[in-house]
């Protein structure tokens, strides 16, 4: 799949110390060695949080934001990370000392930038004014989650960083969990990710009278889909794409046929005109209340 992705023009895989363990980026670390692909031509992030069971194998405090990248290049088997992001935000650490230890792993040359991911608006504006008075490297990215069913930060809160600081996106699961392909229309399916004891979880959630909304939502947009030639899933992937602040979308396809079909959302991206785009907000009803900075008024 890593290759078909990059011979497809795809060049940025994420990764996260958390993802089975440390498992997930030793197989990728694996691929990489054998694809043996040129350095500068593609990027690999990770994401440091959960590390491990005990205290300090966890947040982001100096100790774990740093031994946690070092033991990322160990799995990966590589000399740094382009991205390196805070899985969560840690109210129990300081910004200030996040940020000075992601600055130390530049200035080391283990990292060349840094981001955050679901950190709130205001904690973001603190980390860059932060980074501002104290000369120090400032965050580059958030990896928010954003989908059809999903786009109050990205949309909303997130609406003053993109111009004021240039921050990008990575966005994930622009599927919601595969909600969004529209298989669990009539059901789950043997061997979708609901069906599987380890989800329990987000089956729960979506056994909750919102989570039935949402199911009512995507079956209404997998018809409004099939009236207009596509399916959900390349509906929903263009949506995203739509969106002038995401700068990626992450994909989590499990099968190569899986990853070919999502791919060809790119051909479909200009079917999504006023008309269809006014159309999935009749149904989907989620619109976020524009953005209002009561500093100019």
């Amino acid at each position: 799949m890593m290759s078909y992705a990059y011979d497809q023009g795809i060049n940025f895989f994420d990764n996260a110390e958390v993802y089975a363990d440390g498992l997930s980026e030793e197989i990728m670390g694996d691929a990489l060695k054998k694809l043996n692909w040129s350095r500068d031509s593609y990027l690999v992030s990770s994401k440091v949080f959960w590390g491990g069971d005990k205290p300090t194998q966890k947040g982001l405090n100096r100790k774990h934001v740093i031994e946690g990248c070092n033991n990322a290049l160990k799995r990966f088997k590589l000399d740094y990370l382009d991205l390196y992001y805070c899985h969560r935000p840690d109210v129990d650490t300081p910004i200030i000392e996040t940020l000075r230890a992601m600055d130390t792993l530049i200035q080391q040359g283990k990292i060349l930038y840094w981001g955050t991911s679901e950190w709130s608006s205001e904690q973001i504006t603190e980390a860059y004014t932060l980074a501002e008075r104290y000369h120090l490297t400032p965050p580059t990215v958030e990896q928010p989650q954003y989908n059809l069913l999903h786009r109050e930060r990205v949309e909303r809160e997130y609406s003053p960083l993109y111009e004021k600081y240039g921050m990008g996106t990575t966005t994930w699961s622009p599927l919601s969990s595969g909600i969004l392909t529209g298989k669990y229309g009539q059901g789950i399916p043997e061997g979708s990710r609901l069906s599987l004891e380890k989800f329990s979880w987000l089956k729960e959630m979506y056994d909750t009278p919102e989570g039935k909304v949402k199911l009512k939502i995507a079956n209404e947009l997998h018809e409004l889909a099939i009236k207009k030639g596509l399916t959900l899933t390349h509906l929903s992937l263009a949506w995203c794409l739509k969106n002038q602040n995401v700068s990626s979308v992450i994909l989590g396809a499990s099968r190569l046929e899986q990853l070919e079909d999502n791919l060809k959302a790119l051909d479909f991206i200009h079917l999504l005109d006023d008309e269809l785009m006014e159309s999935i907000e009749v149904i989907t009803n989620n619109r976020p209340e524009p953005h209002i900075d009561w500093k100019k008024h």
